[in-house]
């Protein structure tokens, strides 16, 4: 059954991946002294001429990992579960080796290695950002050794990833110590993916699970931290199981309120909804570099909450929040209803709703549940 769903997971995503603008580029690095083959993902509605950034998937293997990041990301954003995103990469089959060189001593990159983590940080980076409007939320994706190489950005001040997912990394001796002691103390908001198969090479399960029980530890609240491991799925066919599991955590405060997050968390909250509705569109725009519209989904998911703890005076606020989001719609008006019917004002509640009969229809909020409110107003107070 896992088999069949993640067969036509991919079918879907290889559809949607069709329909995205893709290019193909050669890059002349002044760094590398050579050039390099790139692949570009556009997302859909791809505007070069807007202000409009994107968060930028930097995809190292590109040679077969940049269609399972791109699908997966497409896919992704299509249902809203992440923002439209920009996915580039890099193709490495001839010089994946001299790409990934580190010193035996110090486990950090060497010779070509340091001219390779330059290259990637100090000139592709940049010359996305000018052509392509990449924003200032990065992911790095990397497999095997490639997955130990992304790393290294980690190390630094204020590293240029905010995002770091590691497939089954063949790891250097001392990224054992450096990478949760790294983590441990970051200021940084750092979201890290790390996952193994049980059939990958001993050396690898190994290490990556030495790694995994080290930063299972680790209580930095900076640190957004998730691992699996597969149990049957071979060390080349990891990544089309690990990536679509990455990107779900990785934007999991992106995503619609679920019916999990309404029961176990608003419903128990001790403060207003209406608060952890505002905290967490505020949080977006803070790790993505996204001003993004509230979700229908999520004003119903906050106005059930309300309803169920009669917490009314909280529908001002929220009434407000859909008047900004949605002008047109009687959603405001229907919510600044509620908000006067429930603390005693019923004539102002009757102009509310009958403002809002104009208006257009919205969330399951129809013009005659509006005339009923009214109606219902009439009745009980005689008006």
């Amino acid at each position: 059954m896992k088999k069949n769903t993640l067969i036509f997971l991919l079918f879907v995503c290889s559809i949607l991946y069709v329909e995205a603008q893709v290019k193909y580029e050669i890059f002349q690095s002044e760094k590398l002294r050579d050039k390099r083959e790139l692949k570009i993902q556009l997302p859909r509605g791809y505007n070069p001429d807007s202000n409009k950034t994107y968060p930028l998937f930097l995809v190292l293997d590109g040679d077969y990992m940049f269609e399972a990041v791109a699908g997966n990301t497409d896919y992704f954003s299509y249902w809203e579960d992440m923002p439209d995103a920009l996915v580039v990469g890099l193709n490495q089959s001839q010089t994946r080796f001299d790409d990934c060189m580190y010193s035996q001593m110090s486990s950090l990159p060497s010779e070509t290695g340091a001219v390779f983590f330059e290259f990637l940080g100090m000139e592709l980076i940049p010359y996305l950002e000018r052509n392509f409007k990449a924003g200032s939320f990065r992911v790095a994706v990397g497999h095997g050794s490639t997955a130990n190489f992304i790393n290294y950005y980690l190390l630094k001040p204020n590293p240029v990833f905010q995002g770091y997912i590691c497939i089954s990394p063949e790891l250097a001796p001392n990224m054992l110590n450096y990478i949760p002691e790294v983590l441990g103390k970051t200021e940084s908001k750092i979201f890290y993916y790390l996952a193994n198969t049980k059939e990958d090479i001993g050396s690898i399960v190994e290490m990556t699970n030495a790694l995994n029980t080290d930063l299972q530890s680790v209580t930095n609240p900076n640190v957004n931290y998730n691992f699996d491991s597969f149990e049957t799925t071979s060390h080349y066919a990891v990544p089309t199981h690990a990536i679509p599991s990455a990107i779900e955590s990785m934007f999991k405060v992106f995503q619609p309120i679920s019916r999990k997050e309404y029961k176990e968390v608003i419903l128990e909250l001790d403060g207003s909804p209406v608060t952890y509705l505002e905290d967490k569109y505020k949080t977006i725009h803070d790790l993505y570099g996204i001003k993004k519209e509230i979700l229908i989904n999520d004003f119903k998911a906050i106005s059930a909450a309300i309803e169920k703890n009669e917490l009314f005076e909280d529908y001002d606020r929220l009434s407000k929040l859909a008047k900004k989001d949605y002008p047109e719609s009687l959603l405001g008006g229907y919510y600044e209803g509620r908000f006067l019917e429930e603390t005693g004002k019923p004539k102002k509640a009757m102009k509310a709703y009958q403002a809002a009969f104009d208006l257009e229809e919205i969330a399951g909020i129809t013009k005659d549940d509006v005339l009923q409110r009214v109606e219902t107003i009439k009745e009980d107070f005689g008006f």
